[in-house]
């Protein structure tokens, strides 16, 4: 009996994105950009790096030191991540809408969470592309030894959820906004919010207390994507927590019970790392359900009633 093999169905979406972007020569200028400044980056830790052994003589290994050009790459890919990804994703949906082609988008077959994913994958796809691209600089770390190739792989990983999330972000935003502008100032309101305001918690139970415990405020970091790459980093260079040796410098009285247990070994990290992911998923159903035809729908009815009952009032006086 012959078996057919059935093909596999790849997101419209994904597949315009990427077909668009392969034939632009933005795409190659931006991958150009990201490598120079890779290479700035390498270039200025290096000198650094060189400077304080004040030659290459010195009683320290240099190579020893070399190892450090891994987190001062991994740090400036993450940021240019976090940067680019909500103004590519920012105006996904406001630009059909500007361009008037978000009601034929909404005829297809897709479902709405198939356009936002689909819209957030393309942006990871091609944010691939630009951590390819620097793995020949990100390698040298590696090259002389110290740390595991494993390391790459899960940064690797660490990218890919970053991107995720950035890429949420944008996407609801643009879902909610109706120009693309103002959906790529929201999307840095949020980054605000998400990156510096969670730490208000803890600073102000600091201040409270004059310094003494932070209590659980510290929960609040757990969806702070800089705090966890801060974490990656520590496990990854030194094997130890960020919050210090199975939290040897902080006491429960400290910090609370919950944040002390979650500051032994990595639980940390991947506790973070979920609930960041949690939240890039609240944030898609969150757009999803903006898009959804018959939520736009409804709205319209009630409007168009409204605006009817209006009229009819306006004729009657």
């Amino acid at each position: 009996m012959r078996i057919l093999a059935k093909p596999i169905k790849i997101n419209p979406i994904i597949k315009k994105d990427l077909q668009v972007t392969a034939r632009s020569m933005r795409l190659s200028w931006a991958l150009f950009a990201y490598e120079v400044i890779l290479t700035l980056a390498f270039l200025l830790a290096l000198a650094i790096i060189q400077s304080d052994n004040n030659s290459y003589y010195s009683s320290r290994n240099i190579y020893s030191y070399l190892i450090y050009l891994f987190p001062v790459q991994a740090a400036v890919q993450a940021f240019i991540v976090a940067l680019i990804v909500p103004i590519i994703t920012a105006p996904s949906i406001s630009g059909e809408k500007e361009r008037q082609t978000f009601d034929i988008m909404l005829t297809t077959c897709m479902s709405p969470f198939s356009i936002v994913f689909g819209k957030v994958v393309s942006a990871v796809i091609r944010i691939l592309f630009f951590v390819a691209a620097g793995m020949p600089i990100m390698a040298l770390a590696f090259v002389v030894g110290g740390l595991e190739w494993s390391s790459l792989l899960y940064f690797i990983l660490t990218i890919i959820l970053l991107s995720v999330f950035s890429g949420s972000i944008g996407i609801c935003c643009s879902a909610f906004c109706r120009k693309s502008i103002v959906a790529v100032v929201l999307s840095f309101i949020i980054y605000f919010v998400i990156y510096i305001l969670t730490f208000v918690p803890t600073i102000l139970r600091f201040l409270w207390s004059k310094g003494e415990h932070a209590g659980e405020s510290m929960l609040f970091l757990l969806i702070n994507p800089a705090v966890f790459f801060e974490e990656f980093f520590m496990q990854i260079m030194t094997g130890e927590s960020a919050f210090g040796v199975a939290g040897s410098n902080f006491d429960k009285s400290e910090v609370g019970v919950i944040t002390y247990s979650l500051s032994q070994g990595k639980t940390w990290m991947f506790l973070s790392a979920a609930c960041i992911f949690i939240l890039a998923i609240l944030f898609m159903l969150a757009a999803a359900w903006k898009v959804n035809p018959m939520h736009s729908s409804s709205k319209n009815n009630f409007t168009g009633k409204s605006n009817r009952n209006k009229r009819k009032n306006k004729d009657v006086q």
